[in-house]
């Protein structure tokens, strides 16, 4: 029988963790109704913890949606996945997401045996079900895991087809407190809007680059101002390692900038709603990613 009453208001925290790329950014965005978090095809895509908050009638989930972990290759990753392990001690539930049309890999049981570590109920999410041309396999996957771990919940979903997740937010609410929501009923993220300016550039450049920029490239926010008409003007330093890496970013005659500043405007303007004046440069930051002040510079810390 669920502990769930109607009349009882209920409101905690889910942290959403996995290897890189199985889904989570999709997913949350597709659980709180917004894209908040940014999202792309590439690897290790989220660098920081984002909060995101789901109010419904008698309840407040908020999202933790971390970076993935993964075995870090510099300091920057060293430092994403502190960020994403320390999360699991701070919530009330933990989302597990993999991928249901990649095998088991050594990731996810590096993963598992974390959360080992943690008394925190953890729902097994199997996302991209929508990739399986064979559902039956969703059955198999299942059992796999569960022979890693004695899961509270597991729930098959597609982040990117789903357009509501029920079973999914009936097993989060089984371990949420009752009480008050934490945040304000119209509030969907705590992120400030110059953090959000940053992740939204660097998510464009994530999607119109080559493979060989993105995990080099960092984005700061210099100047975010709101003007006497209304308007917004926003300035942003572009960082790379290495000049070939700076070329690839402006492209020929500056055409690849101009693309980066054209969907990263149109995007914030649309979540802003104001118009958006927004000037880019590029710049070389050589090995950022391992240089503590560097990465402390850059809001990692």
């Amino acid at each position: 029988m669920s502990r769930i009453k109607e009349e009882t208001h209920y409101a905690g925290f889910a942290a959403i963790v996995g290897r890189p790329n199985v889904g989570k950014s999709t997913l949350v965005n597709r659980l709180i109704g917004e894209k908040i978090a940014i999202m792309s095809e590439k690897a290790q895509t989220t660098r920081n913890k984002i909060t995101c908050i789901s109010n419904m009638e008698k309840a407040q989930i908020v999202f933790l949606d971390t970076p993935g972990i993964h075995k870090p290759q510099h300091k920057l990753g060293e430092y994403m996945v502190r960020i994403a392990e320390s999360t699991l001690k701070e919530v009330d539930v933990v989302l597990f997401v993999i991928d249901a049309s990649e095998k088991q890999w050594l990731g996810d049981e590096y993963i598992l045996n974390r959360l080992k570590k943690v008394k925190t109920p953890v729902i097994l999410v199997v996302n991209k079900i929508d990739k399986l041309q064979d559902k039956r396999k969703i059955l198999q996957i299942i059992e796999s895991y569960r022979k890693s771990y004695d899961f509270a919940a597991v729930v098959p979903v597609s982040a990117l087809e789903d357009k509501e997740f029920p079973q999914l937010t009936d097993e989060i609410l089984k371990y949420l407190p009752e009480g008050a929501g934490y945040f304000p009923e119209d509030m969907i993220t705590d992120q400030p809007e110059r953090i959000l300016a940053a992740e939204t550039i660097r998510e464009k450049i994530l999607q119109l680059t080559r493979d060989e920029v993105p995990h080099s490239v960092a984005v700061e926010v210099l100047d975010f101002k709101e003007r006497e008409n209304g308007s917004i003007y926003i300035s942003a330093n572009i960082y790379v390692e290495r000049e070939s890496q700076k070329g690839i970013i402006i492209g020929v005659g500056g055409s690849m900038l101009k693309k980066i500043g054209a969907k990263s405007r149109s995007e914030l303007e649309n979540f802003l709603g104001n118009k958006v004046y927004l000037e880019l440069w590029v710049k070389v930051r050589a090995d950022w990613r391992n240089r503590e002040n560097d990465l402390r510079d850059l809001g990692y810390k």
